[in-house]
């Protein structure tokens, strides 16, 4: 099969109807892990037996961010009738939590579930396919990803450089600003502090003077208690009262500015994703769709009560000064010109998102934005 055509975005409805016809499908043997155990066209009926290993960079503690992997698993077995099994594992069980793109590349293990701004060390392009600061809320991300021609430039570089194919799996939504030790309100505030930020986010509050670092979500709680770092970024309140950020660091600041509709991804090695049946493929396609939007929907259904606890706890909320915010923004788009002057594939995909971003915040300012300056106006 041609490369353009394993990058097409699929059609939701011949996933389902593939998923009807493999509830009846014979039995065939069980293939190891990242294999099929029949060669050439196959039908329905001799469809073969997959087990496939996944590596995730979730705690096991984080039931909605890992949740993305295991709603993505859990459709997958039922739309193929049981035949198709992928097993999530939590971070650090078969790879450590920032190497899951390796280790997917490597075909060390056939597919992952990770964000991608964590692998902007390899390429700034990475960036693209979680969030970038000041860029999309989630409804715009996603828009731009399936609609907007995002998801298959980014395909196409991920099979390029990594020979890996990936899909949207979940969004977290706008995330929170961050834990900090001290109060912060100008940008002589941030000289010298240490902050896990990870991404093009923490490559800004580089530029802002703040020491930055990468740390995966289960090791920040003793990061901070330990005074190791000064603040930290994860996703929001909900998972961050798990995580217990709110027992070392009193200030919780809003908002996140470098996430405004993170994406997670399920990364699958390109040679394994060959080796699966068309009907297989279209089912991975359609449980990451549901899996991308019920991690979205789940999220927004829990982190206001976990909000409210939080400030019950003796949290105090803070809102980013107008000064930090500006020369955020400012910094921000002076680092994207820098690598589109070094880089051309960044330049390629950023060229195409600032002219989506003009058009749908556009559009979204008018409709969207001047219903909810109205309605939220109304809540105290």
């Amino acid at each position: 099969m041609k490369r353009r055509q394993l990058l097409k975005t699929t059609t939701y409805g011949a996933a389902a109807a593939s998923a009807a016809s493999l509830v009846a499908c014979s039995q065939n043997p069980t293939t190891n892990a990242g294999t099929v155990a029949t060669t050439g066209a196959a039908s329905d009926s001799d469809l073969p037996r997959i087990d496939w290993q996944m590596a995730t960079s979730w705690p096991a503690s984080l039931d909605t961010i890992l949740g993305g992997a295991i709603t993505f698993a859990e459709r997958v077995k039922a739309m193929s009738g049981g035949r198709f099994t992928i097993t999530p594992r939590a971070a650090g069980e078969i790879a450590p939590p920032l190497e899951v793109l390796n280790v997917v590349s490597q075909g060390a293990v056939p597919c992952g579930h990770t964000a991608s701004y964590y692998y902007v060390g390899k390429s700034p392009v990475m960036g693209f396919g979680a969030s970038l600061p000041f860029g999309f809320a989630p409804q715009q991300q996603n828009a731009w990803l399936y609609d907007g021609g995002g998801l298959a430039k980014l395909q196409e570089f991920y099979a390029k450089k990594f020979n890996v194919i990936q899909f949207p799996a979940g969004n977290t939504g706008a995330q929170m600003g961050g834990w900090f030790r001290k109060e912060i309100a100008t940008i002589a505030d941030l000289s010298g502090l240490k902050m896990r930020i990870p991404g093009l986010g923490g490559q800004v509050m580089s530029k802002l003077g703040v020491t930055v670092q990468t740390l995966p979500g289960g090791e920040i709680f003793q990061a901070l208690q330990t005074g190791a770092i000064d603040a930290a970024e994860w996703v929001g309140p909900y998972d961050d009262e798990k995580l217990g950020l709110n027992k070392v660091a009193q200030y919780y600041y809003y908002p996140g500015w470098w996430e405004p509709g993170s994406t997670l991804e399920v990364q699958i090695n390109l040679n394994e994703w060959n080796k699966l049946p068309q009907a297989y493929q279209d089912i991975v396609q359609t449980a990451a769709f549901e899996a991308n939007l019920e991690m979205l929907s789940r999220y927004e259904n829990v982190n206001n009560e976990a909000l409210q606890r939080l400030v019950i706890s003796g949290v105090e909320l803070r809102r980013y000064s107008d000064e930090i915010m500006s020369a955020a923004y400012e910094a921000t788009f002076a680092l994207y010109d820098e690598f589109a002057a070094q880089d051309a594939d960044f330049k390629a995909i950023y060229e195409d998102w600032r002219q989506f971003r003009d058009r749908v915040y556009a559009w979204n300012k008018l409709n969207q934005g001047s219903f909810e300056q109205f309605v939220y106006s109304k809540i105290s």
